[in-house]
Formats: structure tokens, sequence, C-alpha cells
């Protein structure tokens, strides 16, 4: 069943759509889409500039995917001089943030991730950071 209207009519008393005729619920109905319309209209001329301002911030807002090739090129270049240990200096990051146009989050992300998936500690290496991690706590200073 569809939502009852009641308006207010000059004597003051409450009048539901069930009391008007067909030609006079659709006046209401169009006056109503008019006052919409009008408010709408006022709406865009007050935020128009906020909105626009949002949609293209918002289209910009770069799309999951792929990094571009010639940036991953380098950051394996790097990788490949570094693999023995692949954690880059702050230094490093902002180098590899200069020459491949990236972002240093996007940079970050990519090192934990091929870490992550692809990079195994030798056993060696292994060693000499338990090594060095227990000599920090077993020192007679």
């Amino acid at each position: 069943m569809p939502p009852m209207l009641c308006l207010w009519t000059d004597e003051g008393t409450v009048s539901s759509d069930e009391d008007l005729s067909g030609g006079e619920l659709e006046l209401q109905e169009s006056q109503m889409r008019g006052e919409d319309r009008d408010l709408k209209d006022r709406l865009l001329r007050k935020f128009g500039s906020h909105i626009s301002t949002l949609k293209l911030e918002f289209s910009k807002k770069k799309k999951k995917g792929k990094l571009p090739r010639e940036a991953r090129q380098t950051l394996f270049d790097w990788w490949n001089l570094h693999y023995k240990w692949p954690y880059p200096t702050e230094a490093d990051k902002m180098a590899l943030a200069e020459s491949t146009g990236l972002d240093q989050k996007q940079i970050n992300n990519w090192f934990i991730n091929q870490r992550k998936r692809h990079w195994k500690p030798s056993e060696n290496m292994q060693f000499a950071v338990m090594d060095n991690l227990s000599g920090q706590f077993f020192t007679d200073d």
C-alpha cells in the first residue's frame, strides 16, 4: 500500500490523499517535483564548485593494478644488485622515487611484497642477524 499523504488545508484541517481527486493529487505531486527541482538547482548553485572539485579528486585516485613496466624494471634492477640484503635506505628510496615517478609508499609496498614473495635470506645471513641480536642482549656493559 502506498504511503498516505496528509496535507493541511486552508481551513487548518488535515486532509489525506484519499480525499483528493486524481487531478488534485497530480497537481500536488507536480508541485512537489517542482520544489525538488528548485531545491536541487539551489544546492547545485551553492555547492556545485565543491562537488566538481570532489569529482575531480576522486577521478584522480590511482586505480589498483600493476605499476608501470619501466618503474618495475628499475625496482627489479635495484633488487638484483642488492639481492643479499634487499632493504633500501631512505636515500635509496628517494632516488628510486625520483627515477620511477612512484611515491615512497608504493616503493615501500613493492619491496615488502617482493621480499615476502621472492626472498629467503641465506643461512649465513640468518645466523649473522641472530648473532648480532644476541650480542645486544648478552654484552657485559
